[in-house]
């Protein structure tokens, strides 16, 4: 029932943490004569907080543009997993990834970003944060010579979608800093928010999907600020200073795409949410199919096939 912790991470009496789920990872490929369509690799971005990316890019870019006519558009993308499990080696982050990679087509990067609960938010937008001014700076050549830097996007699954959201709106006040590199929107998937008060998808939706409400309450426990509610606006973006973040969208001109399906039970607060982005005067894009589950498109590759689909004309349109 909700409320109940789901047995998926365990505190030790050191004070540390067990995850009792584990997740299949994939090494990177770099190498241009592998097999793969899509190449990969690992870059340390801090050593200390051993955080990292790892960088995707069509391998027939490499071979066939060694300086490329046209440059491909930059994702930095933040992987799901509740901000407690996961990491951008787990397989399936690695392949939807390289999928996204290859269909748009664009440069990938995805984010792994330091996990609650031993690195409680707002960690995980500090380091998105982090990557995003390495990446305006950055001498890899991957980056330097295949992607469009000044025509970036910030895209999540789930919780990564909150970290999109949140560090969208941090770097937002830091734009001078980020020099040639230009944020042009946000792609949310699934965008993994809560509230105190239930609301109607939750309380029917609480045990239908992957994504339970139980879930939903252990990974705020474990994630927001210690002795936050979930009204803080980490979890809730209309309560506190929630409100203001959305009007500071609008005043850099950002769109805002946010994607959704109806078996998710946080499908209330991903509508209301994108209500509030068109209250606000948010250019944006909302789209929400019918039945589904809770970051369905990173299971099924026929539904991830209609995503970047939308995810590409949504990025059209937003050329200038």
């Amino acid at each position: 029932m909700a409320g109940e912790n789901p047995p998926m991470i365990a505190l030790n009496s050191d004070g540390s943490y067990t995850r009792n789920i584990s997740f299949p990872s994939s090494h990177p490929t770099p190498d241009k004569d592998s097999d793969t369509p899509v190449l990969s690799k690992d870059v340390i971005i801090n050593y200390i907080n051993k955080t990292s990316v790892r960088i995707h890019i069509p391998k027939e870019t490499v071979i066939s543009m060694e300086t490329p006519l046209k440059k491909l558009p930059l994702i930095v993308y933040f992987h799901g997993g509740g901000f407690v499990l996961m990491s951008a080696a787990s397989t399936i982050v690695h392949d939807f990834c390289d999928r996204l990679a290859a269909d748009l087509p664009a440069v990938v990067v995805s984010v792994d970003y330091r996990l609650a609960p031993e690195n409680r938010l707002p960690a995980a937008y500090d380091d998105a944060l982090e990557v995003l001014l390495w990446i305006k700076s950055a001498q890899d050549p991957w980056l330097t010579n295949y992607a469009d830097v000044s025509n970036c996007y910030m895209m999540g699954t789930s919780a990564g979608a909150n970290i999109a959201y949140h560090a969208g709106v941090r770097v937002s006040h830091r734009l001078h800093e980020l020099e040639s590199l230009k944020i042009k929107g946000l792609i949310l998937h699934h965008v993994y928010f809560g509230g105190e008060e239930r609301t109607l998808s939750e309380i029917q939706l609480a045990e239908a999907g992957q994504l339970t409400l139980a879930t939903c309450d252990f990974m705020w426990g474990l994630s927001l600020p210690v002795d936050a509610s979930r009204e803080h606006e980490y979890c809730n973006p209309m309560a506190g200073g929630g409100m203001d973040d959305i009007s500071r969208i609008k005043e850099v001109g950002w769109r805002v795409m946010v994607i959704g399906c109806s078996g998710d039970l946080l499908i209330d607060r991903q509508r209301e949410f994108a209500k509030t982005l068109e209250l606000k005067g948010v250019e944006n894009k909302c789209l929400f199919e019918e039945g589904g589950d809770h970051g369905i498109e990173c299971f099924d590759k026929s539904k991830a096939k209609d995503l970047f689909k939308w995810i590409s004309s949504f990025m059209s349109t937003n050329e200038t």
